[in-house]
């Protein structure tokens, strides 16, 4: 089937659009051949990575290096590149899926493995000349050498384009001299290639290039000491010093100035690739912490049949299925997305480019969620191995302490928060998402009469798709309150703009959980789906109480008098089910099902 323009919904539209569940994809939907991808890449995570995990956490970067190679020799390492380039030149949903199962072992070597596939060897397919791809790429692809992204300075942190690291033309125009310093530099102690991001003269922005790096050659670059740091422990972290370094003319990335557009465009394909990545460390977190709540007796009884530690097992498994409905969901508008304009004539460079560009909003979303569900849920793993699971001899401590960086790299949670907010309100300025539109709307059915009629809610999931459209209506309203009140100058209003991402990421969340409950049930029936539609009806409940808190932090704060108390109204009728469903019978059927099966089964 022909994908057109229409039926792909643009970037941020799934806000003022509904979607059907046939039109997006899930989990359930992988192909035979994503199948046998998808089970390589557990056999490698299981056979390589997972039985050496106390090396790994003993600082071992001879083993991560190690290990980066194998991967790259069965293919892993160029799943995204193009096959002109050596590498698999595989679809965006493969490519997400290969980092999902690759990066549950250790964060230490999914830290080494996004850093070189996703911003080390990116920004060359995506914004690289024909020569530079030739020459750079196939050797990425196949782990023979290694990519490295060098971006953060002491000084310009979440301001990237505030570094002080200068590039000076040289005097026939044939290179140009690099000098400052970079820190966090992840893969720095073995890699072979960095983009390095640096000023030139007076530039408004900073200009990429490509930089070979030879330890028996060294060019004048310098590493510090491997950092020492709470997780991701042999991930080799180092600070680089670039002293008259010199670089060909030819090596730089794009265009003079063009640097702080690829360092944007590269993070949002990191974006979403994180969030691929905090997904089956989930799923493994879980299974470890039921088959231990199976096994471990307290009073007689395995804790697993506590009400306590079945809350834990069933908000656990119901984040998880969230995070992929929505990960994968993206991930397939992104491919399809670039599909359309590669048939349109575009590059693959270009459709690639765009085609993430496009989801930007939706990658900052998925980057915020699953970041955060990774850390509570590794947070609960601890509590139910109890004091067990604060000792080093269970994978509980290393798995917190490792997903506690994925709140801060890729842009730190707060600003992918006033991203995903801003970037939203530009595409509407730019006419690509009419929310004008929409918002109007809403603010004429405040000021009418509200319909008392009792609807039909007999069809499955027909009041939490109506509970869906409420919430949309109660971003509209308070982020339309809010631009209305404080038009381009919202930006500096911080906590307003975080209270709005709160909301737009629940609605995306719960939204995507429940379309894809919906098309299994259509394709496998309501029976076989009952845990399923449990954890849907669950991630709803949770979503609809975090927008309401957050919708009325927000109203209280810039609306007064008689607009403050009609939208309090609003917010009240908007987060309102005329049938609350019953939350502790919902987690009991999910913990029930994860028991029985002693892991994550969906």
């Amino acid at each position: 089937m022909e994908t057109t323009e229409k039926d792909i919904l643009r970037g941020g539209q799934f806000l003022v659009k509904e979607t059907n569940c046939e039109d997006i994809f899930t989990p359930e939907d992988f192909s035979e051949e994503q199948t046998m991808m998808k089970e390589a890449v557990m056999e490698f995570n299981d056979r390589e990575i997972i039985p050496h995990k106390a090396r790994f956490e003993a600082k071992d970067y001879a083993l991560t290096e190690e290990t980066m190679r194998k991967a790259g020799e069965l293919g892993f390492l160029g799943v995204a590149v193009p096959e002109e380039y050596g590498g698999l030149g595989m679809g965006f949903v493969s490519t997400l899926l290969t980092c999902d199962y690759i990066s549950s072992g250790t964060g230490s070597f999914s830290t080494a493995f996004g850093a070189h596939t996703g911003i080390g060897t990116m920004p060359i397919t995506l914004y690289g000349t024909e020569e530079q791809k030739k020459k750079y790429v196939p050797q990425l692809a196949t782990g023979e050498w290694f990519g490295s992204y060098c971006l953060t300075e002491p000084g310009a942190g979440s301001d990237a384009n505030s570094g002080k690291t200068t590039a000076e033309l040289s005097a026939d125009g044939k290179s140009y001299k690099i000098n400052g310093q970079k820190m966090w530099i992840s893969n720095a102690g073995f890699c072979r290639l960095m983009i390095v991001f640096a000023r030139i003269e007076d530039d408004k922005n900073i200009t990429g290039f490509i930089v070979e790096y030879d330890s028996a050659n060294p060019n004048g670059i310098t590493m510090g000491e491997e950092e020492h740091k709470l997780g991701i422990r042999a991930s080799s972290t180092r600070q680089v010093f670039f002293n008259d370094t010199v670089v060909p003319a030819e090596n730089m990335l794009a265009g003079r100035g063009e640097g702080f557009k690829i360092a944007m465009n590269a993070l949002n394909v990191g974006r979403i690739k994180l969030a691929g990545a905090c997904l089956d460390s989930q799923r493994r977190i879980l299974t470890t912490a039921v088959s231990y709540a199976n096994e471990r007796k307290q009073f007689k009884t395995p804790i697993s049949d506590f009400g306590a530690i079945k809350v834990k097992l069933a908000e656990m498994a119901t984040n998880a299925y969230a995070g992929e409905s929505a990960t994968y969901r993206a991930a397939k508008n992104i491919e399809d997305r670039i599909a359309m304009r590669v048939a349109a004539g575009n590059s693959h460079q270009e459709a690639e480019l765009k085609g993430v560009e496009e989801y930007a909003i939706e990658c900052s979303i998925l980057k915020v969620a699953v970041s955060e569900d990774v850390q509570a849920c590794a947070d609960e793993g601890i509590q139910i191995f109890g004091g067990m699971g604060f000792s080093e001899e269970t994978p509980m401590e290393a798995a917190w302490r490792d997903a506690r960086i994925a709140r801060i790299y890729e842009g730190t949670n707060e600003i992918n928060r006033m991203l995903s907010v801003g970037m939203l309100v530009k595409k509407a300025m730019k006419g690509h998402v009419d929310l004008l539109g929409p918002a109007q709307e809403v603010q004429n059915e405040l000021m009418g009469i509200p319909s008392f009629d009792t609807p039909d809610y007999s069809e499955l999931f027909s009041e939490e798709k109506e509970m869906i459209k409420k919430l949309k209506k109660t971003f509209l309203m308070v982020a339309g309150g809010a631009v209305q009140k404080y038009g381009q100058n919202l930006e500096k209003h911080q906590q307003l703009l975080i209270a709005a991402a709160d909301i737009l990421i629940e609605i995306y969340m719960a939204e995507s959980t429940i379309l894809r409950t919906e098309k299994s049930v259509k394709r496998f029936g309501e029976e076989a789906q009952s845990v399923q539609i449990a954890m849907a009806k669950l991630y709803l409940y949770h979503a609809v109480d975090i927008i309401e808190e957050k919708g009325k932090e927000s109203i209280i704060s810039f609306a007064e008098g008689d607009e403050q108390r009609m939208m309090l109204m609003g917010l009240k009728r908007f987060t309102k089910y005329a049938n609350y469903p019953d939350i502790v019978d919902l987690r009991n059927e999910i913990a029930e099902k994860v028991k029985s099966e002693n892991k994550y089964c969906f």
